[in-house]
C-alpha cells in the first residue's frame, strides 16, 4: 500500500474561505516539496484530514486536479473533528492521507452532454467535476448541473453558479424547498428541474451527489424520461473512518465505500440503495 495511504503528508493551511456560517473552505500545500509528484487525486475522490490530537475526517476535494499549488476541502462544521477545523487560520498545519477511493468516471463522460444533480452540500465532490469540465471545455458536450437545498440560506457558492450560468452550453438550475426575498430560483423539489432543462437529457451521463432519498427520487425520474440505469452515476455517503477498507464502518454489502467507492455506477448498487442496514 501507499505509505501516503497510511502515513499522513504534513501540509500547511495557506487559505480559508467562510462560504456560510458553518461552511468553509480551506486551502491546503503539502509541506514535502517533492509530494506533489507521487499525489495525486480524480475529481469524487477524497482525503482523510488529520487535526493533530483530535482525529480525522474523510473530506472531498474541490480543486483541479492540476492545480498543484493547493489542494481545495470544503467542509461543513457539524463535529469534534470539523469545528477544530474551522479554527485553523493560513499558517496551521494539519494531516492529510490520500486520495481515497473512485471518482467520476470522466473518461466515459468525454464527448457527451453532462447533468450534474446535487442536494445540500452534496454539491462538494461535483464541484471538482464542474472545475474540471470548465477547464476543459471543448472535451465534453453541453453541461446542466441542477442544485436542490432545504432552505435558500443552504447555498453556498451562489456566485460561482450564476457565473457558470454564463458559460456557453451550460445551463444552471437552482431550486429550494423554503425561500424568502432574493431568491430568483425555483420553489420546490430539485427534481421538478429536470422538466425545465432545455437540454435533452436522455442521452446525458449523469452524475448525482446528495441525501440518498434525493438521490432515489432523481433516479426514479431520470429513468422515466428515458436516461439509461448505466449512464447514471453515484457518490455514497457513509462513516467512512479508516479509508482502507479495513475498519468496516462504510461496508456498504459487498463493498467498502472508501475503496469501491465512493462513486459507483447505478447498476452496481440498485439493489441496494435505500434498502435499510446497507
Amino acid at each position: 500500500m501507499n505509505a501516503s495511504l497510511q502515513v499522513p503528508w504534513q501540509a500547511e493551511v495557506v487559505s480559508r474561505v467562510q462560504e456560510t456560517p458553518s461552511v468553509f473552505t480551506l486551502g491546503l500545500k503539502l509541506d514535502d516539496p517533492a509530494a506533489p509528484a507521487p499525489y495525486r487525486f480524480a475529481p469524487g475522490q477524497f482525503n482523510m484530514l488529520y487535526l493533530y490530537g483530535v482525529g480525522e475526517v474523510p473530506v472531498s476535494v474541490v480543486s483541479d486536479p492540476e492545480h498543484d499549488d493547493e489542494i481545495q476541502h470544503t467542509v461543513r462544521a457539524v463535529g469534534r473533528v470539523t469545528h477544530g477545523l474551522e479554527a485553523l487560520r493560513p499558517g496551521d498545519r494539519i494531516g492529510l492521507r490520500g486520495p481515497f477511493g473512485r471518482g467520476w468516471p470522466l473518461e466515459a463522460a468525454a464527448g457527451r452532454d453532462l447533468l450534474l444533480v446535487t442536494g445540500g452540500l452534496g454539491c462538494a465532490p461535483v464541484v471538482s467535476v464542474i472545475n474540471y469540465v470548465m477547464q476543459r471545455r471543448e472535451r465534453f458536450g453541453r453541461l446542466a448541473i441542477v442544485q436542490g437545498v432545504k432552505h435558500m440560506d443552504d447555498l453556498i457558492w451562489r456566485e460561482r453558479y450564476e457565473a457558470w450560468s454564463g458559460r456557453p452550453d451550460t445551463e444552471v438550475q437552482l431550486a429550494a424547498d423554503v425561500a424568502g426575498s432574493g431568491w430568483n430560483w425555483h420553489v420546490g423539489l430539485v427534481t421538478d428541474l429536470f422538466d425545465r432543462l432545455t437540454m435533452p437529457i436522455d442521452q446525458a451521463l449523469v452524475m448525482l451527489c446528495g441525501p440518498e432519498p434525493m438521490m432515489i427520487a432523481a433516479i426514479r425520474r431520470l429513468l422515466e424520461l428515458g436516461v439509461t440505469p448505466e449512464s447514471i452515476w453515484l457518490s455514497m455517503e457513509r462513516n467512512m473512518q479508516c479509508a482502507v477498507g479495513l475498519c468496516g464502518h462504510c461496508q456498504y454489502g459487498k463493498d467498502f465505500l472508501c475503496r469501491q467507492g465512493p462513486v459507483f455506477n447505478y447498476p452496481e448498487i440498485s439493489g441496494r440503495l435505500g434498502v435499510k442496514g446497507f
